[in-house]
């Protein structure tokens, strides 16, 4: 009885390993493999979708570059690239000229952006380490729509959700709707 209680444990625990999604692994530009949601020692992830053929997405790298400096020592960054007819050298030209320091994933597949329900460029996904949205959505207001651009901006949701993350306290607003290009592909 006990043995077979104890081959049942086995089997069942193989079934669960067996059944259990591996993690999500992409390629990064710099040609290393990359598991982005993967906390590790920090707070959360960071995820922005961009795109080099996206004025919109280009219009808000220095910020995102600026977001992923100042709040480095709380949060992972990850540029990740999702639609599937970028190519590789334009990505890398996206990442050169704006001076990308974060590392920069190519999502061709859309396994990522599809699990996190990322549809533009720019949109930034902050998970949790159990893979929880804490916050998805827009930057700030700089674009009303996807032509109507303010002089300035006049929130910084993305900067307030940081703040809440690293201080432990509750987002105010954790889901925005973004405005810009929708990456391709998607359904």
């Amino acid at each position: 009885m006990r043995t077979a209680l104890i081959l049942t444990i086995a089997l069942c625990f193989r079934v669960l390993v067996i059944a259990a999604e591996p993690p999500l692994t992409l390629p990064g530009a710099d040609q290393q493999d990359h598991m982005p949601l993967a906390v590790g020692p920090k707070k959360a992830v960071v995820l922005f979708f961009v795109s080099p053929y996206c004025p919109t997405s280009n219009t808000f790298v220095p910020e995102m570059n600026k977001i992923a400096a100042e709040y480095a020592d709380n949060f992972s960054f990850y540029f990740v690239h999702a639609d599937p007819d970028q190519k590789y050298t334009d990505i890398l030209q996206h990442t050169e000229m704006n001076a990308i320091k974060a590392t920069v994933l190519m999502d061709k597949e859309q396994r990522l952006a599809k699990r996190v329900g990322a549809k533009t460029t720019p949109e930034t996904v902050v998970l949790s380490a159990e893979g929880k949205a804490l916050y998805q959505g827009r930057i700030n207001d700089l674009y009303l729509g996807p032509t109507r651009r303010q002089r300035q901006a006049t929130t910084k949701e993305l900067r307030d959700a940081l703040d809440a993350i690293s201080s432990g306290k509750p987002i105010a607003v954790a889901h925005t709707d973004t405005a810009g290009c929708k990456i391709t592909g998607l359904k």
